[in-house]
């Protein structure tokens, strides 16, 4: 383990911020403040705006549509004041949204800059709801309060106005998704989490269906006729309840009313983002973007546009669907009624994709590994849609203007929850601890944990696998538990590692380490070990909310290209490879075969 950058300074505050990171999902508020050199520091006084590094625009007033990608503003004025805010939203990858600066490069780029940390911030967890065996969901109500209390918060704290902000731009979690009124606005039911089961069985009939063999015959000839790879991705389709797709159908079947107003064109569909921003906008706008899009498993990455077949198939009207936009796009301003005066909506973004736009994964072949909730394996595949075959998901990455990022993800449910479930059960006090207490023995004993609360995903693909522990012994103790559910994680990221290898044709560059997992040495060293190569931590840990605001200070004109933000990344630990994958294999085989035991341990009566 190597570390760089501020050194042990840094790495003791990172340990001190881990113990206060709630475990589940958050709600949180990033803000761009970047400030110019020619702010002349003697003529303000302590604690004001440029002090803390805060500039304000002289040529953007508050209802005044900002400029989009490839457009500049004029150079900023003395006593320029805040430029821009982003707000992330409860999401699988973070634990915490914190308050932080970003170093700004804005026209003429030859100028000098600076920027420094504000501890304005503001987050809440938001509660999942569990009303049966296998279903989350979120109360979109308290949700919306939620996001409105920690936007109020943070300005507050940071001792501004609402008038002074320039922009927003919100990352969300992907997959969650609720249907609504057209008329009135009012939802039909609750947020359904990307984690809920409840259309488990209906996944696992499709898969196991006639009509999803002839697609994949059919599609094998038609790729062997046309060599288009649209038809290899066809050929090997396989749907998962991480997908909103057959959720959604479940949806259209069991709740009367979504069906009624869907047959009366009288129903909207949206992730979180949509929603939010149908909300903010007072019902003016409904839209989504392509991050979002892709991650439904609805969407045709190929054609950029709704699959009308996959809609077809699985009985969704095409009329429910939000337009699709660029990433940084002008997503109309939020209505002036709810925080006092109108605010650009510059950027809407995936929580994942996010991630590896504040990652500055901008290159084919980058590595992103988030570990929030979930574990997320994202690599860039650069403008070449992956064609998956042993289970990645092909994804958009981001669009701005003519360039399209393209992405190929593995992912795993349960990370952080097991963490979180473990502290639930009192087998340590706070987060800090599980290291060392992992490290103070030598190794688990022989017990096994499976971290598989929501199902077993890439490679395993089981639903119904259930979380256990293996090999218990009354000499086990808290230490050795620890140990094996740490343990889990880390033989998670191995097997998502070797999928990647395994399918992707994109020779992997750097991988680079975020969300509030990442923060626990003894996961991230022994991943390291287990995959044999280098792995980058960021002093912030929190990329989907630096992500939004990298492509809203994009949007508004704040840096002119990602070259800029790449020297805005700071690395605060690099884990490099310490013992030999090889030590590990007795401990993996042993996980192994614990894994194999919890499969199908559910059935579909259980949902």
């Amino acid at each position: 383990m190597r570390e760089s950058g501020r050194g042990e300074e840094t790495a003791a505050v990172a340990r001190e911020e881990a113990q206060h990171h709630p475990l589940g999902h958050v709600m949180g508020t990033w803000f761009l403040f970047p400030f110019r050199a020619h702010c002349n520091p003697r003529s303000l006084s302590p604690g004001s705006a440029s002090e803390t590094g805060l500039c304000r625009h002289p040529a953007l007033r508050v209802g005044q549509s900002p400029p989009l990608h490839g457009q500049t503003l004029p150079p900023l004025g003395r006593g320029a004041r805040l430029l821009a805010v982003a707000q992330t939203l409860p999401q699988p990858a973070s634990f915490l949204g914190r308050g932080s600066a970003a170093p700004a490069t804005p026209a003429p780029p030859s100028a000098a800059c600076h920027a420094r940390t504000s501890s304005a911030h503001s987050h809440c967890s938001v509660e999942t709801l569990h009303p049966h065996f296998g279903w989350v969901e979120l109360d979109p109500e308290v949700l919306w309060t939620q996001f409105m209390d920690v936007i109020k918060e943070a300005v507050q704290a940071a001792g501004l106005q609402m008038n002074q902000i320039a922009g927003l731009g919100i990352s969300t979690q992907r997959g969650t998704f609720i249907t609504w009124n057209k008329k009135t606005g009012n939802p039909f039911h609750n947020f359904i989490s990307w984690q809920d089961l409840r259309a488990a069985e209906l996944v696992n009939s499709w898969n196991r269906g006639l009509i999803l063999k002839v697609i994949r015959v059919i599609s094998t000839m038609l790729h062997f006729l046309t060599r288009s790879d649209r038809y290899v991705t066809a050929s090997s389709l396989t749907f998962t309840t991480h997908h909103v797709s057959l959720r959604l159908s479940w949806v259209l079947q069991n709740i009367t009313e979504v069906q009624q107003a869907a047959n009366e064109n009288n129903c909207c569909f949206g992730t979180i983002d949509t929603w939010l921003l149908y909300k903010l906008t007072k019902g003016s706008v409904y839209a989504t973007d392509y991050s979002n899009a892709s991650s439904t498993g609805v969407f045709e990455p190929f054609q950029m546009c709704w699959s009308s077949v996959l809609s077809k198939l699985f009985s969704i009207p095409m009329s429910i669907y939000p337009p699709v936009e660029d990433t940084n796009h002008s997503f109309g301003s939020v209505d002036a009624e709810i925080f006092g005066v109108p605010i650009p909506i510059v950027a809407l973004v995936a929580d994942q994709q996010a991630a590896m736009f504040g990652e500055c994964c901008f290159h084919a072949g980058d590595v992103k590994l988030t570990m929030g909730t979930g574990i997320f394996w994202d690599i860039n595949t650069g403008n070449h849609l992956h064609t998956p075959s042993a289970g990645l998901y092909p994804l958009i990455g981001w669009k701005i203007g003519k360039e399209v990022v393209f992405l190929a993800e593995g992912n795993a449910s349960d990370a952080g929850s097991t963490i979180k479930w473990a502290k639930e059960l009192d087998l340590f006090t706070s987060v800090d601890e599980t290291a060392r207490m992992a490290r103070s023995v030598v190794d688990s004993e022989g017990v096994c944990f499976v971290p598989s609360f929501s199902g077993l995903q890439v490679p395993v693909n089981d639903p119904y696998a259930c979380a256990s522990f293996m090999g218990l012994k009354p000499s086990t103790t808290r230490n050795h538990l620890i140990r094996a559910i740490l343990e889990s994680i880390a033989f998670r990221n191995k097997q998502l590692y070797d999928t990647i290898v395994k399918e992707v044709r994109v020779p992997l560059t750097n991988i680079r380490a975020d969300g509030g997992v990442s923060n626990n040495s003894f996961i991230m060293q022994m991943t390291s070990d287990l995959i044999n190569k280098k792995i980058d931590k960021p002093v912030n840990t929190d990329m989907s909310c630096l992500g939004a605001a990298f492509l809203a200070g994009l949007a508004l004109g704040f840096w002119t290209d990602k070259e800029q933000l790449k020297k805005l990344r700071r690395t605060e630990i690099v884990f490099e490879p310490q013992r030999d994958s090889g030590e590990y294999k007795l401990a993996m085989d042993n996980w192994t075969k614990a894994v194999q035991r919890s499969l199908t341990w559910y059935n579909q009566t259980s949902y």
